[in-house]
């Protein structure tokens, strides 16, 4: 007996059958059997279910004599179900990596519960990922399993069958099937809801909810839509027949209301004069079950809110209950002149505005520089920080009557220190500092539109050493490019007067993709600083901070983007990797800036820290790095402290051929190479991540990668350029064997080995391979 049956019905969905079906069998959680029910597809979709069923013994292909609908093909789905849960797919969605070991961990830890709900996240042909808004009301705070009166906002989620987990013999001794028709996911849901005596939720996208341009059946203008009133026939016909629910029915009746409201509103769903006949129905359906003390609201806790309803929704109902089709055309009518107007005045007022502030830049550009400017900022106007930040720091030390001031989106500014003035792009005053100030400096750019004068000095200092292919190397691979305008690039460049270099692969490769006039300063990287000159005390702080337990390991996991990917996704499983651990380790999860949101959820051992405004104190509080082609390598590199390279061999060569790397990473690592997760896990549980194999790799790359990196390049830039101090005034740099490196709290706490871990001392192999 398999622990999940994963149904999914198809018709003509061949497009899109082969990613489902792949989605489901690639799971790190093989405990399944896949059961692909062909609708009577008049496509290839009964030939790609026989070709997933000849490859592997979990597919059972099971073919429909005629098309019966979604309804009919989950249920000749779940005649075939065997396993302990069953999942809904619709085919053309797909499962989340490792979303089935997620599910099958909290269905442990809830006490197997008739259903479990989980969240999704819609995607859309342009590969943008949104999650759900409502994901709020999965929390797993709280005890678990419940039932739906302790926790009846799971009512405000999308209602349908693919986002839960249902216990097979619950469903079967309820006797719960799907209806025929459109909307068969209502008659469903609600009862097995209300039916349920317990319930848990995973806060987790476990569910890609494919949001197609075209063929989406919902979005099909037929009559069938009609079909929703019978559905919320039988949903009120369930109340009956079970008295004790009754309690329900003007939430229910709330819930019926909101859904044939929208499904009147969508411009795509009900044919060309048939409007006011589906408002006849729904007025009849109105009248027929309506429901005193309408609420308002749904709580977390407690019996649903009973509250006045909002004008909003008053209106809705009132539409609805007297089927003003008129009323409401004419009404919607309005609303739509009204936005349009508005739209049309934001965009007249947004142009003047732009003419406005064109004409004020230029005007500031024939005003003298002023000596005693400096304007910051880093990538792409975010917050403090990066080599600019540490910059910016050290002016305001070294060089006090330099007034400075950041560039940042409002949502950042509460980043920037308070003696630093702060600049939102696009306004006046973002105009003026431009024109005006003497210095600029940034990791990246101030944009094609600001005119570089004569007599300001442009700092160019990078976002870190080069791994991947930058700059006019990505001539050659469109993947990374993504439509780079390289003649602009080098228009850029050309207002470069200095460039920033932590070691000589980056000086040589800079010069080389970014061809230009500038002088390099092969200072070290200023945002590095702060990983040589932080103490021990330091580190503490930091960790306590962030809440690691005294007495763990913790580990930083930053992998890089995937220009190769439309969509990002996490190629560990990290609260696998945790479970195996065990409870010493811990995982700091971050995000690369380019992810577009967290990287895991934060539960238990796992901690999201894509937020964190600082890398560098990261960095410190960890005891270990895991990445992949990520630059922060290099950085760490700096503290002396393990990493370990995750880099299996078929995300090593897709990377390669999308973006390419100036070196073979894996034959030249800063420390251990796992090729697997289970390597990885293997490295960490061995000991081998901070072996004498790992140090002596993270030796060799330190010497190549870290020679300027002593604590005082910051002050070297500073003394340089705003100063305009000589050379023979510039502090040297200290030699690497001379550094101290500020140890981490693994260190620190044991200069003997940890409890049960054993400390290899020889050539660091491991399964796989691995050397």
């Amino acid at each position: 007996m398999p622990r999940f049956s994963v149904i999914v019905p198809a018709y003509q969905v061949q497009a899109y059958l082969h990613e489902c079906l792949e989605s489901v069998l690639t799971q790190s959680y093989p405990d399944l059997e896949l059961i692909a029910v062909d609708d009577c597809s008049p496509d290839a979709c009964g030939e790609i279910i026989d070709e997933f069923a000849a490859r592997d013994p979990r597919v059972k292909a099971v073919r429909l004599e005629r098309n019966g609908g979604l309804g009919a093909a989950r249920n000749a789905g779940m005649a075939q179900a065997t396993g302990d849960y069953l999942i809904f797919l619709d085919s053309d969605d797909t499962l989340t990596p490792n979303a089935l070991r997620a599910v099958a961990d909290r269905l442990k830890e809830t006490g197997e519960p008739d259903v479990l709900v989980y969240d999704y996240a819609r995607t859309y042909w342009t590969g943008e990922a949104v999650r759900n808004k409502a994901a709020g009301r999965l929390t797993e705070q709280g005890p678990a399993p419940f039932r739906l009166e302790d926790r009846p906002g799971l009512l405000e989620l999308l209602m349908v069958a693919w986002n839960k987990a249902y216990r097979r013999e619950f469903v079967e001794h309820e006797g719960f099937a799907f209806p025929p028709g459109y909307y068969e996911d209502t008659p469903w849901t609600y009862p097995v809801m209300l039916a349920a005596e317990s319930i848990a939720t995973l806060d987790r996208v476990c569910v890609h909810y494919r949001q197609r341009r075209q063929g989406n059946i919902l979005s099909t203008t037929s009559d069938r839509h009609f079909d929703i009133f019978d559905q919320y026939d039988r949903v009120f016909a369930y109340l009956d027949e079970h008295p004790e629910l009754a309690r329900w029915r003007p939430l229910l009746f709330r819930r019926m209301v909101d859904h044939l409201t929208l499904v009147y509103r969508k411009p795509d769903r009900l044919p060309r004069g048939s409007r006011a006949a589906f408002l006849r129905r729904a007025r009849a359906h109105y009248r027929r079950y309506r429901s005193p003390g309408l609420p308002a609201s749904l709580g977390q806790a407690g019996a649903p809110v009973r509250a006045p309803a909002p004008p909003r929704v008053r209106l809705r109902h009132a539409f609805v209950r007297f089927g003003a089709h008129r009323t409401f055309r004419a009404l919607h009518l309005l609303l739509a002149a009204r936005r349009r107007t508005a739209r049309l005045a934001r965009g007249l007022a947004r142009a003047c505005r732009a003419g406005a502030l064109r004409l004020h830049y230029r005007v500031q550009l024939l005003l003298p520089l002023q000596a005693d400017r400096a304007v910051f900022a880093a990538s792409r106007d975010a917050g403090y920080g990066c080599n600019p930040g540490a910059l910016e720091s050290a002016v305001r030390t070294l060089a006090p009557h330099v007034r400075t001031a950041w560039i940042a989106r409002p949502e950042h500014h509460h980043t920037i220190p308070t003696g630093t003035r702060r600049l939102t792009p696009g306004t006046a005053a973002y105009w003026t500092a431009l024109a005006r100030a003497t210095f600029l400096v940034s990791n990246d750019g101030f944009g094609h539109r600001t005119v570089k004068r004569t007599g300001q000095v442009f700092v160019q200092t990078r976002q870190g050493t080069p791994l991947k292919h930058m700059g006019l190397d990505l001539q050659e691979r469109p993947a990374a490019a993504r439509g780079t305008d390289f003649a602009r690039l080098l228009d850029d460049v050309g207002t470069w007067d200095y460039v920033l270099s932590a070691n000589r692969h980056t000086t040589l490769t800079w010069e080389r993709v970014y061809p230009g006039r500038y002088t390099t300063l092969e200072y070290g990287y200023p945002r590095n600083d702060v990983l040589q000159r932080a103490t021990t005390a330091d580190v503490a702080r930091l960790r306590e901070s962030l809440g690691i337990p005294e007495g763990t390991v913790a580990i930083l996991y930053a992998p890089t983007h995937r220009d190769h990917r439309r969509t990002q996704s996490t190629a560990l499983d990290l609260e696998r990797v945790v479970r195996r651990l065990g409870p010493r380790f811990v995982v700091l999860a971050r995000a690369h800036a380019r992810h577009g949101g967290p990287l895991a959820a934060t539960t238990g051992r796992v901690v999201d820290v894509t937020g964190h405004p600082s890398v560098e104190s990261l960095c410190l509080a960890s005891d270990a790095l895991v990445t992949d082609y990520s630059s922060i390598m290099f950085d760490y590199a700096n503290l002396d402290r393990p990493i370990v390279i995750h880099s299996p061999d078929d995300d090593w060569a897709a990377y390669q051929a999308a973006r390419g790397t100036y070196f073979d990473l894996r034959a030249f690592p800063p420390g251990a190479v796992a090729r697997s997760e289970d390597e990885l896990i293997d490295i960490f549980a061995t000991g081998h991540w901070r072996g004498s194999r790992s140090a002596q790799l993270r030796t060799a790359f330190r010497e190549r990668f870290c020679p300027y990196d002593d604590g005082r390049a910051a002050e070297r830039v500073v003394r340089h350029v705003l100063l305009g101090e000589p050379p023979e005034s510039i502090p040297p740099v200290v030699p690497l064997a001379e550094r101290r490196p500020v140890p981490s709290a693994a260190a620190e706490r044991s200069r003997t080995p940890l409890a049960g871990v054993p400390q290899p001392s020889g050539p660091l192999t491991v399964t796989d391979g691995h050397r």
